[in-house]
């Protein structure tokens, strides 16, 4: 099943905690990707697409610290709290150093953490607006409104603008049409109208026709994904 919201990567090895974490955040609207070792938790978080990642520290295979440096050593720039057992002025010093934006120490109240994370994801936001997004070659000045790919620039009209940002948003995730008018246009609509398909069909036209490695597909009964 595909799902269009925020995604959080969870590594946590404890069964309990990890329900408990995990049902709070698909209540409050994320969906959840729950990886249970260090080794699994740190291929999820370098190739899986997580908006923000909420990270044991003691784990089986690899601990959580070493699986934070491996997340900021790949450049990848997403929110990670720490949870630990040991909640001592030292051993939140030693997670923030390893990467970690947040540190919250067990036993812990699942709605903190819950709001930690949208505030985490918030301020997030707020940074990634006065920079630029990449999805491999393509990139985008949020400040200029330049498009790119491979150092070329791409002349979009202002609604392909706006329904690539979307894309490049959700990089990684598949987007059904029904939320693309939703979230791009912004209105109620016909459900026979074609108007998504045509727009995608010229934006890809202008990013990926003349390269070999194609970004916009179609998923066949689910909607669109860019990466």
């Amino acid at each position: 099943m595909y799902n269009v919201a925020m995604n959080i990567l969870l590594i946590e090895d404890d069964v309990k905690t990890a329900e408990f974490v995990a049902g709070a955040l698909r209540q409050a609207g994320y969906g959840v990707t729950h990886c249970a070792d260090g080794e699994e938790g740190a291929a999820a978080a370098l190739h899986g697409a997580c908006d923000a990642a909420v990270v044991d520290i003691m784990l089986p295979k690899r601990d959580g610290l070493s699986v934070i440096r491996d997340i900021r050593a790949a450049g990848r720039t997403l929110p990670v709290i720490v949870l630990s057992a040991r909640g001592n002025v030292d051993a939140k010093i030693c997670g923030l150093e390893a990467g970690a934006d947040d540190y919250l120490a067990k036993p812990f109240s699942v709605a903190e953490l819950v709001a930690r994370v949208q505030a985490l994801l918030r301020r997030s936001s707020r940074q990634s607006d006065a920079g630029t997004l990449q999805v491999e070659d393509l990139e985008m000045d949020l400040a200029t409104h330049r498009v790119s790919r491979g150092g070329e620039r791409i002349d979009l009209q202002p609604l392909e603008y706006q329904l690539l940002e979307y894309f490049m948003r959700n990089r990684g995730r598949v987007v059904s049409r029904n939320t693309i008018l939703e979230r791009v246009w912004g209105y109620d609509f016909d459900p026979h109208t074609n108007v998504v398909e045509a727009r995608v069909y010229r934006l890809r036209e202008k990013i990926d026709r003349d390269h070999s490695r194609k970004l916009l597909k179609t998923v066949r009964g689910f909607g669109y994904v860019l990466g």
